[in-house]
């Protein structure tokens, strides 16, 4: 039975997305049915030239669909639904929430990946609950900008904390007129540039369909901490610090952010050659609230450390 994948991806991403997406089938125990959703009609083309190879002779499908699929059907499906179509014209990352659920069947698994996660060994994906929301659990969040989280709190809008995006799965469809009501309440349209406001709606979907995080020693998001920061100051490289991670108990690693860059090189250095078959399911913890206060002072240590100048000595990405 083929486990339904989706991938919403430009070709520009083909630099570190390739070596992921070749992991994932390489890696992969069970067949996978691989969806990536793209956008212009050259990227198309540039995403299966790319890919094809990858599937050929596999026991893996893969179909590759440009943005101009997606409006036609977004067009029908969402018909009732303007703030979701209006939502699918912001910055291309948010139609990871839209697109996928356009080409699944009421019911059916919908397993979301981000281009720059990468399967060092192994590995089955979690089974799909009936009901609820996986998504992967990271130390801090990505719940940005500052102003469209305010809102959320003003508007009493509840967000799950530690969410990471880089892998979701759940069955189609998403609650749309939950959705409509969210989007109707938070007005995204000043913040097209923010990839992040993706992460705010998943984290308010998440409490408003349960479910929980994904293992995060199996399903490991990269933390960019301030002693990492200051070892790359210092000269060390990218696939040095992907060394001290424990990359044989993991399913799937989420390079998110600058890590994205290193992972050919570390692939070429061997940093993922010696783990071991990781196909068992592993536990799902509940999801916990993301609280204002927890918000406010994690706001009021970022002024400190930016008045501060600890910024220019521990850099920004």
């Amino acid at each position: 039975m083929f486990r339904k994948v989706y991938c919403v991806l430009g070709a520009r991403s083909l630099r570190y997305a390739r070596a992921c997406l070749a992991s994932m089938l390489q890696q992969s125990d069970e067949p996978l049915d691989l969806f990536l959703l793209t956008d212009a009609p050259a990227d198309a083309v540039a995403l299966r030239e790319a890919m094809e190879p990858l599937v050929a002779g596999t026991a893996h499908r893969l179909t590759v669909y440009d943005q101009a699929d997606a409006d036609a059907r977004a067009a029908d499906i969402f018909r009732d639904y303007p703030a979701i179509i209006r939502f699918r014209g912001g910055h291309p990352c948010w139609r990871k929430i839209t697109d996928p659920v356009l080409y699944a069947a009421p019911g059916e698994e919908v397993i979301i990946i981000d281009p720059d996660v990468y399967f060092p060994n192994r590995f089955t994906f979690e089974p799909t609950p009936a009901t609820g929301l996986l998504l992967m659990w990271q130390r801090p969040n990505c719940l940005l900008p500052e102003p469209l989280v305010r809102d959320a709190y003003a508007q009493s809008v509840p967000m799950a904390d530690h969410t990471d995006i880089g892998v979701c799965q759940f069955r189609a469809p998403l609650p749309y007129a939950e959705l409509e009501r969210l989007l109707e309440t938070l007005d995204t349209r000043a913040y097209a540039h923010s990839m992040h406001v993706e992460s705010i709606v998943w984290a308010a979907l998440a409490e408003q369909m349960g479910g929980g995080y994904l293992d995060p020693s199996s399903w490991h998001c990269y933390g960019n901490t301030v002693t990492g920061r200051i070892a790359r100051r210092l000269g060390r490289s990218g696939p040095e610090m992907l060394r001290k991670l424990a990359f044989g108990r993991m399913k799937a690693f989420h390079a998110g952010g600058i890590a994205k860059d290193w992972l050919v090189d570390a692939e070429r250095e061997g940093v993922f050659a010696d783990g071991s078959p990781r196909v068992e399911a592993t536990p799902v913890r509940p999801f916990v609230l993301y609280p204002l206060a927890k918000f406010e002072r994690k706001i009021r240590i970022r002024k400190l450390a930016r008045k501060l100048g600890l910024y220019s000595v521990i850099g920004n990405g």
